[in-house]
């Protein structure tokens, strides 16, 4: 195989990575599809500030379980069924929040709206059995940058469409034709993909409930790494409890609680089930990994993609409220954030292609740490081109981190990649929503130093405790003979 991608080419592989970052691409139109009509909507329900604040919170309440359930789903299923359900689930979905009447019917279905955003995790195993360890850092990185390209396009297109449609649904058609689309493409992947190459392997995991590990000391470590995801889902509920927005009682409040201390306990009775088996007796030198790269991972994407989420929302207003710019102004100053995706991802997939993945990390969180410590530094004095090149230095390294952390994900443990892929996703989604409430008590200022504080220190843990995969990892086939797979 080449070691170039033939990007203008839609045979083979690149067929796939083409309409699985599309899959992607319209999974993420879908599920940010409210943001660019928000102003109509509030209008329309004449919804007060905190409403519409309890939707945009709403929109990735679920994301966060729903990435970890589908990591174990398409590991066990497969990203061509999964991945075709999710689209063509999410048009009934999109359809419900277009036509709804009354806002717990929008709130509803913006809840339920947050499993689109786990698709993400179901394309990075796609792309994992598709293409070489030597590509798929590229691979992964076009598959992520270009596919969430698809929030913008809506913010583009959707408003611009609403108008042309005109009248007092304009709106609703607009949203609709989403759903549309969405169910559409969700029929056109189930037709025209595979799971796996011709003559490959679809490894899958040997127990549902949780991800194997190898040794009574990474046991201990997975059930620690679950707590945080389940810590949000408790921030998320005392954000709308009446310590927050209010809009939960404090009596739903306390069953949301329990309701969440249960899962993570049941999750812990699996992940303990699932490995039981190392309690008895010794698992080979040839089928170990080790669980602290996915543990150094996810904290990685806590930052990388955590703060992405973070600025996308604040940055607006930052530039609004620190240097008395127009809104118009200031939003398409913080759009060129989110757009550098297209480049920045597949370039940190490319960069740890050449150079090697522990390597590009701890040069790219290197470049994360500086960059957001020179954030922090902003005043009023500072002209407004050198805060916005700041921002887009800050951009460049984070967005090129989040290319190469999902880089090495498909190399921990092949028939687990969902899970992998799950999990850091879903510590991304973590690292927005704690990111953001840290926001809401500090300044802009030291809302950026903690972020570059948590960089260092998952720069630590890279530089003392990160392993590059090297070599070969195992897989049994179903027959009982061994597959070595490269990942070097």
């Amino acid at each position: 195989m080449s070691e170039k991608l033939k990007l203008l080419s839609l045979k083979g592989n690149m067929r796939i990575l083409h309409t699985t970052w599309f899959a992607f691409f319209i999974s993420f139109m879908v599920w940010f599809n409210h943001a660019p009509l928000m102003a109509v909507i509030r209008e329309v329900f004449n919804l007060s500030k905190q409403e519409v604040s309890v939707l945009l919170i709403l929109n990735v309440a679920l994301t966060i379980p729903a990435r970890i359930v589908v990591g174990m789903l398409v590991d066990s299923y497969g990203p061509r069924r999964l991945f075709s359900g999710i689209l063509v689930l999410s048009s009934f979905l999109c359809l419900f929040f277009a036509w709804a009447q009354t806002f717990q019917q929008l709130a509803l279905a913006r809840f339920l709206l947050g499993f689109v955003g786990a698709g993400f995790v179901v394309g990075i195993r796609m792309i994992g059995e598709w293409f070489p360890a030597r590509q798929t850092g590229i691979a992964q990185g076009i598959y992520g940058g270009w596919g969430n390209f698809g929030s913008a396009a809506s913010a583009i297109i959707l408003p611009s469409l609403a108008l042309w449609i005109g009248g007092e649904d304009g709106w609703r058609y607009a949203l609709s034709i989403t759903a549309v689309i969405a169910f559409s493409y969700g029929i056109f992947y189930y037709l025209n993909v595979t799971d796996t190459p011709k003559g490959s392997t679809y490894f899958k995991p040997k127990k549902v409930g949780g991800m194997e590990v190898t040794s009574k000391a990474d046991l201990v470590l997975y059930i620690l790494m679950n707590l945080p995801v389940y810590g949000a889902l408790a921030l998320l509920t005392w954000k709308l409890s009446p310590s927050g927005m209010a809009w939960l009682s404090e009596q739903t409040a306390l069953i949301a609680y329990i309701a969440i201390a249960c899962v993570y306990t049941y999750q812990v009775k699996q992940i303990i089930k699932v490995n039981k088996d190392i309690f008895t007796k010794e698992v080979p030198e040839l089928f170990r990994y080790k669980f602290k790269q996915v543990a150094i991972l996810d904290l990685a994407y806590m930052v990388t993609f955590g703060s992405e989420l973070a600025l996308v929302s604040m940055l607006p207003l930052f530039y609004v409220d620190m240097f008395d710019l127009s809104p118009i102004t200031a939003g398409l100053l913080a759009a060129i954030y989110p757009v550098m995706n297209l480049v920045a991802r597949p370039g940190g997939g490319i960069l740890s292609d050449r150079i090697g993945r522990r390597k590009s990390l701890i040069i790219l969180f290197s470049g994360i740490t500086v960059t957001f410590l020179l954030l922090g530094q902003v005043t009023e004095d500072w002209a407004v081109i050198l805060v916005v090149s700041s921002t887009i230095l800050c951009g460049l390294f984070s967005k090129a981190g989040s290319g190469a952390v999902y880089a090495m994900v498909p190399l921990i443990q092949r028939r687990m990649t969902g899970q992998v892929a799950g999990m850091v996703g879903a510590y991304g989604n973590v690292g927005g929503l704690v990111f953001l409430t840290v926001l809401s008590f500090v300044s802009p200022q030291i809302f950026f130093m903690v972020i570059a504080a948590t960089a260092a220190a998952v720069l630590l843990c890279m530089i003392f405790l990160l392993d590059e995969p090297k070599g070969q990892t195992a897989e049994i086939l179903e027959d009982g003979t061994v597959q070595l797979i490269d990942v070097t």
